[in-house]
């Protein structure tokens, strides 16, 4: 089994750290790799990528390709709020490779970063993208935009348990928001307890933010985390 590489970069502490609003965000970016083959992919790359890509060269990591959880510019680059923030463009720009996004997502992704269609691979829910011999599962999870997806890893040969990077489709404390364009309530309510519901509780949830947290085991999250107490459909639309 190969040896799993993760790494965890926090915006304002890990890159991004002159930019106020970056930091204020609180994104994570990922970095997943085989730390045999020192190949990585790059998951939601933002607001500082010549940063980012300092330190994938920093640990010996080669970056591959990158994973897109969704459309948002604080995830992969564009315009938001006024402020023009640097993301898959740059990323491709300056270290040639493919963006992997879900196919409901991909019209977002190409409207607010610029990028042609030959820049991404579309997916559907379940297909693998590999890395080394590291295998990554994209689970499609719509609420937050429509084609919103968490990547699920196995523990690698020096990990007991897998991971789920989960983007803005769940937090330690609370779950994306549903009111923005593409946004859809009734179905964050079934992602969250239906097409999240079978993955085991042992494994680490790493979310698309710092909010309530920056990582725990899966089952700690079903405990403790309020939105997912809320005991019906018809309370969760109330809310």
């Amino acid at each position: 089994m190969a040896a799993l590489y993760l790494r965890q970069l926090l915006a304002g502490r890990d890159f991004g750290k002159t930019n106020e609003i970056a930091t204020a965000m609180e994104n994570f970016v990922y970095l997943i790799g085989d730390a045999d083959t020192r190949e990585c992919l790059i998951v939601d790359p933002a607001w500082d990528v010549q940063g980012l890509l300092d330190y994938a060269a920093a640990d010996d990591m080669k970056i591959t390709g990158a994973l897109v959880t969704h459309y948002h510019p604080d995830h992969c680059g564009g315009s938001m709020m006024g402020h023009t923030i640097e993301g898959l463009a740059e990323l491709i720009a300056a270290n040639p490779c493919k963006a992997h996004v879900h196919k409901l997502e991909s019209d977002g992704i190409r409207f607010v970063t610029g990028l042609s269609a030959s820049d991404l691979v579309l997916h559907d829910s379940a297909d693998r993208v590999t890395v080394g011999d590291i295998e990554v599962e994209l689970l499609h999870t719509p609420g937050h935009t429509p084609g919103s997806q968490c990547f699920r890893l196995a523990g690698g040969r020096d990990s007991e348990h897998g991971a789920l990077v989960a983007g803005d489709t769940l937090f330690l404390r609370g779950c994306g928001r549903v009111d923005l364009p593409g946004g859809d309530p009734d179905e964050m309510y079934t992602t969250l307890t239906q097409r999240l519901s079978t993955l085991p509780g042992d494994i680490t949830l790493l979310p698309g933010h710092a909010y309530g947290g920056h990582q725990a085991p899966l089952g700690d999250v079903r405990r403790d985390n309020p939105t997912l107490q809320i005991s019906s459909r018809e309370a969760f639309l109330r809310r």
